[in-house]
């Protein structure tokens, strides 16, 4: 038998329904879909996805406008304009995403935003309402970029401190 025809019969031999290629251990036969997880997805999970769409300016600060309470708003109003959490070129995508419940209808959370070599922190808390929604009262982001102004007031530059010992 022609080397050709070994390979179109171990292909046609994969095409009978059930079989599978050797060495092949999962009970999926061929074009069968993958089981779906159902997976609730937490309030703290939601609401980081939210705020990194604010954050990264695929959404405008108004579209949390329903979903945030006290100074949440305000402090999004001050962080957004800088699409602090946007990459050149990569979308960013949520790492982790923590939560913690120190008393009932109290969520403090946390998650880490990786944008390529590029990873920021994102810390806030969720309150629910009288309603039972739940709403950000708060932000908080770290890993801040470095830039120019910031170098100046605090006397740094990219390799240490100047005129120090390093």
């Amino acid at each position: 038998m022609t080397p050709s025809g070994a390979r179109a019969d171990r292909a046609a031999a994969r095409t009978v329904a059930g079989a599978r290629p050797p060495g092949r251990r999962d009970q999926r036969g061929p074009g069968t879909p993958r089981p779906r997880r159902n997976r609730h997805v937490t309030p703290h999970e939601l609401f980081a996805e939210r705020l990194l769409a604010v954050l990264s300016g695929r959404r405008p600060v108004h579209w949390m406008l329903g979903q945030t309470i006290g100074e949440a708003y305000e402090q999004l109003v001050r962080l957004a304009p800088g699409t602090p959490l946007r990459a050149r070129g990569v979308l960013p995508v949520i790492r982790t995403c923590h939560g913690f419940q120190p008393r009932p209808g109290v969520i403090e959370a946390c998650a880490s935003i990786a944008a390529g070599e590029q990873v920021r922190a994102m810390a806030f808390r969720l309150e629910q309402s009288a309603d039972l929604r739940w709403r950000c009262a708060a932000v908080e982001l770290g890993g801040e970029r470095t830039t120019e102004r910031t170098t100046e007031r605090t006397g740094e530059r990219a390799g240490g401190r100047t005129g120090g010992r390093n």
